[in-house]
């Protein structure tokens, strides 16, 4: 794989939260990854999204991806989000050769009503048991399964990103 190490995408992810249900938004069959797929709101971190802003030390801008994933979510859905809270992160290569690291955040529903973004062309509320019924990308399931077992029997799980020769997602239950 001939990539150039200079471009990388930085983007987060939110697994928004309202009464005991999940968002889930169906890609754009136009988008360049993960074309007609359900996924979770997100975006990119771009320069502008902080080098505009006072700093928040002398050298440093702090909590850059979650007002990033406020305005994602904001932009593709319409509705603002609260309580931003860091679940995991991930890398994967682009079909044109551009790597991203992805930071999933879960978030509360605030406010807001669905207006969904030219990038979406669908969006449900879903429990975990309805995840099964649309084509998601790899590893959203596991990750808002993760963020439910948070919710309803506290403490925390961590994916291990693997699955056994069976299928099933390698689950830790953490402190």
């Amino acid at each position: 794989m001939d990539m150039d190490n200079k471009l990388h995408y930085v983007a987060v992810t939110g697994i928004v939260v309202r009464n005991g249900k999940y968002l889930i938004t169906k890609r754009s069959d136009k988008e360049k990854a993960f074309p007609g797929l359900w996924t979770v709101p997100g975006g990119r971190l771009e320069q502008a999204d902080y080098i505009n802003n006072p700093k928040d030390t002398v050298d440093a801008w702090y909590n850059v991806l979650e007002k990033v994933l406020e305005r994602e979510i904001k932009e593709e859905t319409g509705i603002s989000i609260k309580n931003s809270r860091y679940l995991l992160s991930l890398a994967f290569v682009r079909s044109d050769n551009i790597p991203v690291t992805v930071n999933s955040f879960y978030c509360d529903y605030d406010s807001g009503d669905m207006k969904l973004s030219d990038e979406l062309v669908d969006y449900k509320w879903v429990s975990v048991e309805e995840l099964n019924k649309y084509p998601l990308i790899s590893g959203i399931r596991e990750e808002i399964e993760m963020v439910d077992n948070q919710i309803k029997k506290g403490g925390r799980s961590s994916w291990l990103g693997k699955y056994n020769d069976k299928g099933e997602q390698s689950m830790v239950k953490g402190v």
